[in-house]
């Protein structure tokens, strides 16, 4: 039977290298080849009954063309500051978003680009603002918004949010909507205006988000964490034939302590192939959500070949995007990156695969320079590099591996 082992330490104190415990786990795993034809049909969508000058015009939606998030709001109101910044954000964090430019659309219909947007985002994002209702475009959003929910069997999710309004606005219970759609009335017809009132009532009564009390920042990061929740971004993928262990996560979940204070590290040791980077991924995704930002980096050992600096890079890239992460211009200047990054973060990083103590060193040398609380985990088939990080601490060192 395969045997994984590791320790963990609590790194709370400056010193170089935390304390270190023996852990055993044990993993098992089955194997299971299969193979899959996946055939994809496209379909042609039905006509609505509703009047074609309301309606959204169908087309077959390419196989793959997919955005994760759809961002519904009026530009002149809050495009060149809340909604810029909470898109930036969002693709920050890795989300893939669609940003409407409601200029550049010309005719009565909904098609093209913003159809198929809207067909495969999986969670909409109105943004509701004094002049939202005067854009036929953001009410045609909406109702459609509420028709592919309604239908998605709970695949897909509204969350609202109310910029500069209240929810009874949105809910047609004051003047400042309920005076603006019957414009459209001469252009739409009474059908139109009737189909767009019901989907705002319906989409003003769900759990959303009031700026009110709260500075831009603080709400974007709301609405980024629950978007990373709600799309699972943070989990990494496990294979199907996995067998838990529980008693063996339990004990490490144990050690980690993800509510203590303090910085932990942990590593996993075994021969490869025995289920290391799974055991990692399993603990990752039971933990993750407990963090400010997190890291998985996958096979080390493999990137380091083209330079420890491309996987400092990667590292980075996961708290503050690709763009700033390229400025790194050597080794040095990318482990104070790290540490400029996360010292006051509660950060989760798992290093998988490592071969070298020199990459633990430069991708998470010391404690102080995560935010307490941090959780550093690594995998790894060499034993020098957990009697390389025990000498370099200065503390006893209680069931050091042998």
């Amino acid at each position: 039977m395969p045997v994984l082992s590791g320790f963990v330490g609590d790194c709370s104190s400056e010193q170089d290298w935390p304390q270190m415990g023996l852990i055993a786990a044990v993993a098992l795993i089955s194997i299971i080849l299969a193979s899959m034809l996946v055939l994809r049909q496209l379909t042609r969508v039905k006509k609505s009954r509703r009047s074609s000058e309301a309606t959204l015009s169908k087309e077959d939606v390419p196989p793959g063309y997919e955005y994760e998030v759809f961002l519904s709001f009026r530009r002149s109101d809050t495009r060149n500051n809340f909604t810029d910044c909470l898109y930036h954000r969002l693709r920050l964090a890795g989300v893939h978003v669609f940003r409407d430019n409601e200029e550049l659309r010309v005719g009565k219909e909904i098609s093209g680009e913003l159809l198929k947007a809207l067909d495969k985002s999986q969670i909409y994002i109105p943004i509701f603002s004094q002049n939202y209702a005067i854009s036929s475009w953001c009410l045609r959003e909406i109702a459609h918004m509420v028709e592919g929910t309604s239908k998605s069997e709970g695949k897909k999710e509204i969350l609202p949010i109310f910029y500069d309004v209240d929810p009874d606005d949105v809910k047609l219970k004051t003047k400042l909507y309920k005076k603006a759609i019957p414009k459209h009335k001469k252009k739409f017809g009474s059908d139109a205006l009737k189909w767009w009132e019901d989907a705002l009532a319906k989409v003003a009564h769900l759990k959303g988000w009031e700026l009110k009390g709260k500075g831009h920042g603080e709400l974007i990061e709301l609405v980024v964490g629950e978007v990373l929740c709600k799309l699972n971004a943070r989990n990494m993928d496990v294979p199907e034939c996995w067998v838990e262990n529980h008693h063996q996560i339990e004990d490490i979940l144990e050690m980690l302590e993800v509510d203590s204070n303090g910085v932990r590290f942990l590593g996993i040791h075994g021969i490869g192939g025995i289920g290391k980077t799974v055991l990692a991924k399993v603990v990752f995704n039971k933990i993750s959500s407990h963090f400010e930002g997190v890291c998985f980096l996958n096979e080390v050992r493999e990137s380091s070949k083209h330079g420890l600096i491309n996987v400092q890079k990667m590292l980075l890239a996961s708290f503050v995007g690709p763009v700033i992460a390229d400025h790194i211009k050597g080794i040095g200047d990318g482990m104070n990156w790290i540490k400029r990054v996360c010292y006051t973060k509660k950060v989760l990083i798992v290093l998988d695969d490592l071969d070298k103590d020199e990459q633990l060193k430069k991708l998470a040398g010391k404690s102080n320079w995560f935010g307490s609380g941090s959780r550093i985990i690594f995998t790894t088939r060499n034993l020098e590099i957990f009697k390389t990080q025990v000498e370099s601490s200065s503390k006893e060192v209680l069931n050091q591996p042998k």
